[in-house]
């Protein structure tokens, strides 16, 4: 009697198995990819009323700057449609990053977009990974999103647009990739 229950329940289970993969693919095949560009409008001047990077903690005694390993920034980036700063709003990149490696080439990335325009206004997008300085364009990961964006994955790219050394100010394309439910 043992003897027949034994390949039947390895039967039922492999059916289980079976059946909760087809599930779990047909659920993933309902994922809807979407790609945004938008512009980040990057004040870093501290002097600057309107400024939105400011180094908020660093190693005692050395300059607070982008190159100094271990300097923290928090960010509220205004983001636009175009690069243009009076085209219409998307939403804010808010977050901060640090500058992680030692010779100061690449800063960890923790960014929420969060958006605000009538399309996706209340959804936002989790941003997090290495992005690497003074190269012409870098690469991180989409984590998480909420609303519109629920369980978001994909990557984003950074590259800067324009960028005015004395103002301290830039613009900083940023596009997006996300597949999500």
């Amino acid at each position: 009697m043992a003897a027949s229950f034994v390949p039947k329940m390895h039967t039922n289970l492999f059916l289980v198995l079976v059946l909760a993969t087809a599930t779990f693919l047909a659920k993933a095949s309902d994922l809807k990819e979407t790609k945004l560009s938008m512009y980040l409008q990057d004040i870093s001047d501290v002097g600057n009323p309107n400024v939105t990077v400011i180094p908020v903690a660093g190693i005692a005694g050395k300059a607070w700057t982008v190159t100094q390993f271990g300097t923290i920034f928090v960010t509220d980036d205004y983001i636009t449609e175009t690069a243009d700063p009076k085209s219409p709003g998307v939403g804010r990149a808010q977050g901060m990053y640090v500058t992680a490696g030692l010779d100061g080439l690449n800063s960890h990335v923790m960014i929420s977009i969060v958006f605000t325009n009538k399309e996706y206004n209340g959804s936002t997008i989790q941003i997090q990974g290495i992005s690497q300085q003074f190269v012409p364009g870098t690469e991180v990961a989409v984590v998480a999103g909420t609303g519109k964006f629920r369980f978001a994955r994909g990557y984003a790219t950074f590259e800067t647009y324009f960028l005015d050394i004395p103002t301290q100010y830039s613009v900083i394309r940023f596009n997006v990739t996300v597949q999500h439910h």
